[in-house]
């Protein structure tokens, strides 16, 4: 069945109440432009073609369908934002009569896959639409049944009279039907309202007069199909969104120190007994093995990492992996590049980029280490630096295993340092430093200046 189904998704709209220069279905939800969010749930729910109607912030918004997949979904453009009708409309011509039709919104990004699933079977044989029961209706198109319940319309709460207005079933915008016969109700759906748009909703009383049943499919939430029309309603999407994700993580078996502190802004794969403290923001893929332990306020973005791991307060990676029973801040940067082996120690305020770090490795304190490649058992001294680059290019430093990296240390790559070297203190290396060897550069000597004031203030 879903061979044949075609979305077409309305992203049109200017969004002014955002008050913002972003296209509104760019915003994001949950680390994801709203836009993503519809997508992916149609493609979850089987359907294979969608088409997008553009109109304001085209160019913005045809860049991101293009970045996220190598085939964009086709694309129309809405010269004049003329109404739900119109804009519908201007995809039609690329959907053939044999399909079966599924308008979605780019802002209504908590659509479920389930619930457009749901719209697609009761859609098999006529048309169908997703309602929603509100105790506060004010807004929103309101559904007329006749009195043996069936659909005879939609009426938009500015056209509607006031015992219509007390109507609590409304309209959602979110309907599916036979191309063909879409087609012709389009056709003959007209202005004379209160806006002087052509709504989509008017066929839905077309459809009716045709002797068509018209199906309802009940949201399974209201804030599953709520837009997005300002940064208000932006942040309730997100919470609501947030809320979703915790359910299904705790599920899982996630501990989450408090379930209101906590974005995933991607996805997660956890192990067994995962603990994540409050604050925390997982960005991208992250993959948390058994037994692993966040602390509070941490970021972490496209990382993996093993079991046994903890990463502690404030520390922030970002496309890195740490292995077994690692100890990770606080304080603590992983950049980009960053692979720790099993029981690595990086402590507060040490920071890695593109560096391979070998089992039992430790960074305790304030240190740089980038462009390196650190063996097992190495100790890296408070205060220590790779000097990896010369203002045009980046070099590599070389440490081997069970070498001593002294304190307030710089290492000037290109430079290895060799199995069991020892670095004193306060050595700036530019040459590269023999094995199991003390390798010391400092002042020869050591001098005190008789007669030397401290300073004092002006």
């Amino acid at each position: 069945m879903t061979d044949r189904v075609h979305a077409i998704v309305l992203a049109a709209g200017q969004g002014t109440r955002m008050k913002s220069a972003l296209p509104k279905v760019l915003h994001p939800v949950g680390g994801q432009p709203m836009l993503g969010h519809v997508l992916d749930a149609a493609a979850s729910a089987g359907i294979v073609l969608s088409h997008i109607v553009l109109g304001h912030g085209a160019e913005k918004v045809s860049a991101w369908l293009a970045s996220r997949s190598a085939e964009p979904p086709r694309s129309v453009l809405q010269q004049k934002q003329l109404g739900t009708a119109h804009a519908v409309s201007q995809a039609m011509p690329e959907v053939p009569d044999t399909a079966l039709v599924v308008v979605l919104y780019g802002d209504v990004p908590l659509i479920t896959a389930e619930t457009v699933a749901a719209l697609i079977t009761a859609a098999k044989d006529g048309f169908a639409l997703v309602t929603v029961t509100l105790d506060q209706p004010r807004g929103y198109g309101r559904i007329l049944r006749d009195a043996a319940g069936r659909v005879t319309g939609i009426v938009e709460e500015k056209d509607a009279t006031p015992e219509q207005r007390q109507i609590r079933e409304v309209n959602t915008g979110l309907m599916a039907a036979s191309a063909r016969r879409l087609r012709r109700w389009l056709s003959h759906v007209g202005n004379d309202n209160a806006n002087g748009e052509y709504y989509l909703t008017d066929v839905v009383s077309l459809a009716a007069k045709d002797g068509i049943v018209v199906r309802t499919v009940s949201a399974a939430a209201s804030e599953e199909v709520e837009g997005v029309n300002d940064p208000l309603q932006l942040a309730r999407a997100e919470r609501a969104f947030q809320r979703r994700n915790v359910e299904r993580l705790q599920r899982d078996g996630l501990y989450l120190a408090d379930p209101a502190r906590f974005d995933l802004r991607g996805s997660l794969s956890i192990g067994r007994d995962v603990r994540i403290d409050v604050g925390c923001v997982l960005e991208g893929k992250v993959e948390l093995g058994d037994d692993v332990q966040i602390g509070p306020y941490c970021l972490l973005r496209d990382v993996s990492i093993a079991a046994g791991t903890r990463i502690d307060a404030f520390s922030v990676l970002h496309e890195a992996s740490a292995g077994r029973a690692c100890i990770i801040g606080p304080y603590a940067r992983l950049r980009p590049g960053t692979v720790l082996g099993d029981g690595v120690h990086i402590g507060n305020f040490v920071e890695l980029k593109k560096t391979t770090v070998g089992a039992g490795s430790k960074a305790n304190h304030l240190a740089y280490v980038g462009d390196a490649v650190v063996g097992a058992r190495v100790n890296i001294g408070a205060g220590v630096i790779t000097c990896n680059y010369d203002g045009a290019n980046k070099f590599t430093t070389t440490i081997g295993d069970d070498a001593f990296i002294g304190t307030d240390s710089q290492l000037v790559a290109p430079v290895t340092i060799g199995r069991g070297a020892y670095i004193a203190a306060g050595s700036t290396i530019a040459k590269d430093a023999p094995a199991d060897q003390l390798t010391i550069n400092r002042s020869r000597e050591q001098r005190s200046l008789p007669g030397w004031k401290r300073p004092t203030k002006g």
